[in-house]
């Protein structure tokens, strides 16, 4: 497959690397040619220096023989001009756009898209995204890290071992006897710097950080076998009433649970915008720095604070003062993944990665059927994907311990027909059953080679 890439930021890059790893030709089109070089030497991909929305420069890419392109350039106008000339001028098939003002994505516009006005096929909304990998973040707060699967029927939970886990120092293949009826499944361990995919005989040991495969019914038991307690969120803190935090506490001033929120806005104006929009929540204006502040808002009484502002170092120093004030759970919103490793020492429980999320989302919008989702974990170190077996895959017809995967592949869930079920090496796969599973970095080339999905994404 011919892919045009606009824009070479951390977004165009990582989906350059995604889709150059599979053997399609892949064009890396950016006005920074410093970005452009930087794709060229690190990723078998092509470059063309430029603005992606010129005619001409479209042309040099090769958009007149090519099958997709996808505008992930920095302006949203860029983008939509982008895909407008890709259609217009060159017949491209399909295209994708990152738009993130959210005035271009109300409801009564949507009609702005289809193929005669602003011929766009997919909008990838990172703002949206991030809003929602918020709620999930809420939704299981014991989690540092959780992505749902098969149609919501699977969760990954990213849990890190305290000393006090009950299951330290146990094989997994122990866990398996000692919890037969439990549907979850220990597919990856970070031991320090290291990620890797475990062995049965592999042991847990405290400041793990572990990631688990778990049916959706049995989430609650899972975190409480690791050692986590459930609880709910009834008081939630949001530091940032920017598109995301207001987002965010619109979806849980809709749940029928009644979760009270107050949202804290630097902004006066975006502070007043969010309480135009907003029913029940309470906006303080003001810095969310600020401990006067975080008291103010009721940080000690609070569940959990999300700080969701446009600034990492905001986000972070915001959650320690707020963990400081006496809230139990902290969550962060983090661009930059060199911060990272300041989550543990801060002792901030959970981050957002809003380049990982968009990265995500727009490759489960590029592979049609035989892979339906990919979520990056950590800074690409390791891939889930969820994908569909076809009868040509040289997995149809095999047990899970005939299947020849690579030593850093584990298989989390398989759902056949609509039940999802806890696999084990006896566990057959056949033609239309969907898989989930866990794959270093660099064994993903060959999990697509497995599942025969590179030759044919459409």
């Amino acid at each position: 497959m011919k892919v045009i890439i606009c824009g070479a930021g951390q977004v165009g890059w990582q989906i350059a690397r995604h889709l150059s790893g599979e053997a399609n030709d892949v064009t890396v089109v950016d006005n920074n040619p410093d970005l452009v070089r930087r794709a060229t030497d690190t990723l078998d991909v092509q470059g063309i220096s430029g603005f992606a929305s010129y005619p001409e420069v479209l042309d040099r890419a090769g958009a007149r023989d090519t099958d997709m392109l996808i505008a992930a350039t920095y302006s949203d106008e860029v983008n939509m001009v982008t895909c407008q000339v890709a259609h217009s001028v060159f017949g491209v098939t399909r295209k994708i756009a990152r738009i993130r003002s959210q005035s271009y994505l109300q409801q009564m516009y949507s009609d702005l898209y289809r193929r005669d006005h602003m011929p766009i096929d997919v909008v990838i909304s990172p703002e949206r995204e991030v809003a929602e990998a918020a709620l999930r973040r809420l939704s299981a707060p014991a989690a540092f890290d959780t992505q749902s699967f098969l149609d919501g029927q699977a969760q990954l939970l990213g849990l890190h071992l305290d000393e006090d886990c009950p299951v330290l120092d146990t094989p997994l293949r122990q866990l398996t006897d000692l919890f037969s009826t439990l549907r979850a499944i220990v597919v990856g361990i970070r031991r320090g710097t290291r990620l890797f995919a475990p062995e049965p005989g592999d042991q847990l040991f405290a400041d793990d950080q572990i990631y688990v495969f778990s049916h959706i019914d049995d989430v609650d038991r899972t975190v409480e076998i690791f050692g986590k307690t459930v609880k709910k969120q009834n008081r939630v803190v949001i530091v940032g009433g920017g598109n995301v935090g207001l987002a965010v506490a619109q979806a849980l001033e809709a749940r029928a649970d009644r979760v009270r929120v107050k949202v804290i806005e630097k902004s006066r104006a975006c502070a007043e915008r969010a309480a135009d929009a907003l029913e029940r929540t309470i906006v303080l204006h003001g810095d969310g720095l600020s401990m006067e502040l975080l008291a103010e808002a009721g940080v000690d009484r609070a569940d959990a604070v999300l700080a969701v502002t446009d600034d990492d170092k905001t986000n972070l120093l915001a959650a320690v003062r707020a963990k400081s004030g006496g809230c139990p759970f902290a969550i962060s919103l983090v661009n930059d993944p060199t911060l990272l490793p300041l989550m543990a020492p801060l002792k901030i429980d959970a981050h957002i990665n809003p380049r990982a999320t968009t990265v995500s989302s727009i490759l489960r919008h590029i592979r049609h059927g035989r892979v339906r989702g990919v979520y990056s974990i950590g800074d690409a170190e390791a891939e889930v994907i969820e994908a569909q077996v076809l009868s040509t895959s040289t997995i149809a017809g095999k047990t899970i311990r005939e299947i020849d995967f690579p030593e850093g592949v584990l298989v989390g869930a398989v759902m056949k027909g609509d039940k999802v079920i806890k696999p084990d090496g006896s566990t057959r796969i056949e033609e239309g059953d969907v898989i989930a599973l866990f794959a270093m970095a660099a064994d993903v080339p060959e999990v697509e080679r497995l599942f025969q999905v590179s030759i044919d994404f459409f």
